[in-house]
Formats: C-alpha cells, structure tokens, sequence
C-alpha cells in the first residue's frame, strides 16, 4: 500500500485540447514574442511547456471553444513550438503534429518542430510524420522507417491502430525592416 504523507495528491490530466498559431513583429524580441502569443490567443495565461503526450480520452476541440476555457492568469499547460528572427526575408515556421490512437483509453504523442527556411506544408508533414511516427512504434505497428512519409501514413491507417494525424504549422518571413519576427504553435491543455 503507497504511504501517504496526509497532503491530497493532485493528478492533472487534461481533459482537452486545441491547437493555435500565431506571428508577432517588434523591436523587441520578448514584445514580437508576446504579440504572437497575442494572435494565437494565449497571452493572458501563464504557460507551461510540457512534453509531448496527448492524455488517453482527451478531446480535440476548436481553438474558439478552447480559448474560452482560459482565464487571465491561469497556468496553462502547453505544448510549443517557437522561433524568430531580424534578419530581412528569412522564412521562419513553428509547428506542432499530433497522432491519436483508434483506442481511447491509449495515449497518443504530440511533436513539435521549429526551423529556418522550411515551407509550411513541408513542416506539417514533418510534425505529423514525427508523432505518428512515435505512436505507431509505441503500438507496435511495423514499418519500414526508410521509406516516404506517404507511405508509412498508408501503413499506419490500415493497421487500425492510428485514427488521426493533424499539424499545426505558422509560418513567415523576417520583416523587411529588421523588426524582429516570432512564429508560434502550439498544442493547449486544458481541464
């Protein structure tokens, strides 16, 4: 029997999530950051970086629904991808990818990703490649790791054990001014 210290033990476990994007431009790089978080909705919470599993049952709901759920102040757990830059016209992209399990009562994996130069579309199936990627090894589905994207997708779905993949990508190109220029995405929990 687990020995108890008389303190209630508090288990978090988020019951949902929704993913939001965002791009801020300043002088400043804090303020750029802060402005993004503006645009993806989230500046008024006190964020926490978690890692990358999304909790058994835990429902994805649009980020209109999910924004309403936040206080000002809050603690929010977040899982996130960021990147900036001043530099003139250098592409900067943020992303997160998500893979959920047929099986509820199973944990799935969230990734993210930041980078310089990378398309949007090519970060998306980065992102949902990696966290469909560290799913299906979980579940034991077998593939071969070498081969396209594309492909493995294909063997995931008709394993029956992955019912959803998903990405989240942000984009943009450093201000022409030399302001500088921050990119967020992010998977929000929240209770």
């Amino acid at each position: 029997m687990p020995k108890t210290t008389g303190r209630p033990q508090t288990v978090l476990v988020p019951k949902f999530v929704f993913f939001t994007k965002g791009v801020g431009r300043h002088a400043n790089k804090l303020q750029s950051f802060e402005l993004a978080l503006r645009k993806a909705g989230v500046e008024k919470c006190n964020l926490v970086r978690v890692s990358s599993i999304l909790p058994p049952e835990c429902k994805i709901v649009p980020a209109s629904r999910g924004l309403r759920q936040l206080s000002a102040g809050q603690i929010t757990f977040v899982v996130l991808s960021e990147a900036a830059t001043n530099e003139p016209s250098r592409l900067v992209g943020a992303a997160v990818g998500l893979a959920q399990p047929t099986a509820n009562s199973h944990y799935g994996y969230i990734s993210e990703h930041h980078a310089f130069g990378m398309h949007e579309g090519r970060m998306r199936d980065l992102v949902e490649d990696m966290a469909a990627t560290m799913l299906a090894t979980t579940l034991g589905v077998e593939f071969n790791p070498d081969t396209a994207y594309d492909e493995r997708k294909e063997i995931y779905r008709m394993s029956g054990k992955i019912v959803r993949t998903r990405a989240c990508a942000q984009t943009a190109e450093g201000d022409k001014n030399g302001l500088w220029t921050t990119v967020v995405a992010m998977a929000v929990f929240t209770m």
